[in-house]
Parts: structure tokens; sequence; C-alpha cells
């Protein structure tokens, strides 16, 4: 069993940036892939960013590339998102994720392990 806990959102204003953390609860967190999805009402759960186990490699989702950075410490146990120049469309619920394998993958299905999630409101 793996816990994940997300922390960090809030209220922001267009343009402005917030830090999401994840914490996870076991020591084998720098083998496996992460990522950070998100979810806003109605919507459907959507992929934002993944990293490997080792942090080297990252993907992102079109709407989030240079805008957003994933990176981890795996030291702490923790993975992060600094969400930069943030828009009204990114007001989400944000969910970390972790995987059983060291691979990147995209697809909320291939994750294993879910934190609660955290609020990011942004508004115009």
């Amino acid at each position: 069993q793996v816990l994940l806990e997300e922390s960090g959102g809030g209220l922001v204003q267009a343009g402005g940036s917030l830090r999401l953390s994840c914490a996870a609860s076991r020591r084998t967190f720098s083998v496996w892939a992460m990522g950070w999805f998100r979810q806003a009402p109605g919507k459907e759960r959507e992929f934002v960013a993944a990293i490997s186990g080792s942090g080297v490699t990252t993907y992102y989702a079109d709407s989030v590339k240079g805008r957003f950075t994933i990176s981890r410490d795996n030291t702490k146990n923790t993975m992060y998102l600094q969400m930069n120049s943030l828009k009204p469309e990114d007001m989400a619920v944000y969910y970390c994720a972790s995987r059983f394998f060291s691979g990147l993958a995209t697809a909320p299905g291939e994750y294993a392990y879910w934190g609660q999630g955290t609020q990011v409101t942004v508004s115009s």
C-alpha cells in the first residue's frame, strides 16, 4: 500500500503561479513513474504531466507544456508540479498518482495509487 498526499492547491489570479506537492509514504517511491492528473466539474480526469522514477524523463500534455514543470525529490519521497501562467481553464482538482513501473504513462488506468486531490482555483 502506498499513500499519496497532495498539498499546495489554492486560489490564484490568472497569470499567477502555484506549486503542488505530492508526498509518498513508501521508500520504493524512487523506482516508480508518477504523474499528475486533473479533473474539472463535469469532465473526465485528464493527464497533465508524468515523470520517470529517476526524474530524468518527463512528459506533458500539450495544454500545459511550457507553463508547468514536473519534478521529484526522491530523498524526500516527494513529487512537485510547478504551475506558472495559470489560466481559468486550469481550474480543477489536481491528483497525483503512482505506477508500479518505471515507464511513463498518460492513461489513468495505468496508475495504481492515487492521492485525494487538491483544489486549484484560478480567478479571471
